[in-house]
């Protein structure tokens, strides 16, 4: 189901969103150890239960009250959820200091989001200028989702990415802008992948070739007689290269020698 279905379709009552929103942190926070532990500890639930509540009263054009609430909600939890963003069923914030969801914004069913997330604007006017999540989106600490973009079913967003363009569904993205690095095969069997921190890194595979590619020319130049005599050496500045990747998909580039700078 889409985001735009999700928010259209007829929800329950609030009592039991919130049974729904504390029994999602049960099945994707190993740390939670029951209901009454969730309900009374994790801002993220707290911040989520006053803004549905904001919402409601938002939609009967009780704006000013709804503002307060979410002015409240925002002192206790550090969570700023506008209370006319439209969300959908299981949405779980975890930690959630700093996270922020702009008016315009839309997230679908059972959302992760992670501390420091922005769903933010990218413009003055009014009108659409927050994102649009699909359902099982998982955005990591730190990221940003920037502008009226949508943001496809099962998306996985690493921590600290700036997200400014459209994302198909089953996406994994990474970097500042945001760059898609992989498409997703089968999800876990709950349901939920959790393992943001294992998306590739597209630089460090970059540099890690071209390392290897250089050392592979300066290799063929010492078999011909024109290199330097030592590869490790051969750097402009007589800088050391230490030791160069030997296997693409690590990240580490160089380890340099102590004193060779």
């Amino acid at each position: 189901m889409s985001a735009a279905e999700a928010v259209d379709a007829p929800v329950p009552g609030l009592w039991s969103l919130l049974l729904e929103d504390i029994d999602s942190v049960l099945a994707r926070d190993p740390a939670a150890r029951g209901r009454f532990e969730v309900l009374t500890t994790y801002p993220g639930v707290h911040a989520v239960m006053w803004y549905r509540v904001a919402h409601v009263l938002w939609r009967h054009r009780l704006t000013y009250l709804a503002r307060l609430i979410q002015f409240l909600s925002r002192m206790l939890t550090q969570i700023d959820i506008h209370p006319a963003a439209s969300i959908g069923r299981r949405l779980f914030i975890d930690h959630g200091t700093g996270v922020v969801i702009g008016e315009t914004a839309e997230v679908g069913n059972d959302c992760t989001l992670y501390h420091g997330v922005t769903l933010g604007g990218t413009s003055w006017r009014k009108g659409k200028r927050h994102p649009t999540l699909g359902d099982g989106v998982v955005i990591g600490a730190g990221a940003k989702v920037l502008g009226p973009i949508r943001v496809g079913d099962a998306v996985r967003i690493g921590a600290n990415s700036v997200v400014v363009t459209e994302v198909p569904a089953n996406r994994t993205v990474v970097g500042i802008p945001g760059r898609i690095v992989r498409s997703e095969g089968g999800r876990s069997p709950d349901g939920f992948d959790l393992d943001h921190h294992l998306v590739p890194d597209p630089v460090g595979k970059a540099l890690a070739c071209l390392l290897d590619r250089v050392k592979d020319l300066e290799t063929r130049l010492e078999e011909a007689g024109l290199g330097h005599g030592d590869p490790e050496q051969s750097c402009s500045g007589g800088c050391s290269c230490g030791s160069v990747l030997k296997n693409p998909g690590e990240h580490v580039v160089s380890v340099s020698r102590p004193g060779s700078h």
